[in-house]
C-alpha cells in the first residue's frame, strides 16, 4: 500500500483547529481524507457514530490498547479516552488520500514520532487564554467546570506548541485557513 501524507492539527479547544480542518477538507486539489478518532465520551448534539468519531464503550477501549489497535491513545480527561486506530490510516492510505487529523496535542506528537517523515504537525495557538474562554462559552456545549478544566489544560499544552513543525496564530480565522492551506499544499508536494 502507498503510503499518503500524515496532516496533524492540534490546540486547546476552542482554537478553531475543527474550523481549519473542515475548510481543509473543502479543498479537492489537497486530496485528503478525516481520521476518525475513537473516542469514550458521549456524542454531544449534531455528531455521528463514524463521522466525528467512532463513540466506543470504555472497555472496548482498554481491549483495543491492549491488543496494540492504536497509533497513539491519549485518556485527555479521566476516563476520556481517545485514540487513532492503525485501521483507520490504512482505510485511508487504501483510497490513495492523505490523511488529516483534528487531535490533541499529546496524540499529535506521537504521530509525528511514529512517521517523522510522513507528518506535518501544526499546532493552532489561539490569541489568548481570555479569548479560549469566551470562544468555549459561546459554544455552549459544556459546563462551566468542563471549561475552566479545559482552560487549565490549555496552558499545559500551549508549552507544547514548539514541538510542532509549525505553528498558525488564529487571530483572524481567514487567514488562518489560507496559511493552513499553503503549508498543506506545500507539504503534499514535497
Amino acid at each position: 500500500m502507498k503510503k499518503g501524507k500524515l496532516l496533524v492539527f492540534s490546540a486547546p479547544s476552542g482554537s478553531g483547529k475543527t474550523t481549519i480542518v473542515r475548510h481543509l477538507l473543502e479543498q479537492p486539489d489537497l486530496n485528503l481524507a478525516f481520521s476518525v478518532s475513537a473516542a469514550t465520551r458521549d456524542a454531544r448534539e449534531g455528531e455521528v457514530d463514524g463521522r466525528d468519531y467512532h463513540f466506543i464503550s470504555l472497555e472496548e477501549f482498554k481491549k483495543h490498547i491492549k491488543a496494540e489497535d492504536f497509533v497513539e491513545w491519549e485518556e485527555v480527561y479521566r476516563d476520556n479516552f481517545y485514540g487513532t486506530l492503525k485501521t483507520e490510516i490504512e482505510r485511508i492510505w487504501a483510497e490513495g488520500k492523505n490523511v488529516i487529523f483534528d487531535i490533541d496535542v499529546a496524540g499529535g506528537l506521537r504521530i509525528k514520532s511514529k512517521f517523522p517523515e510522513e507528518t506535518l504537525a501544526v499546532f493552532v495557538k489561539p490569541p489568548s487564554i481570555d479569548e479560549l474562554k469566551i470562544r468555549l462559552k459561546k459554544r455552549s456545549t459544556e459546563s462551566e467546570d468542563k471549561i475552566n478544566m479545559r482552560i487549565a489544560k490549555a496552558s499545559v499544552e500551549l508549552a507544547t506548541a514548539p514541538q510542532f513543525d509549525t505553528i498558525i496564530k488564529n487571530y483572524a480565522l481567514d487567514i488562518a485557513k489560507q496559511e493552513a492551506y499553503q503549508l498543506v499544499k506545500d507539504f503534499i508536494k514535497s
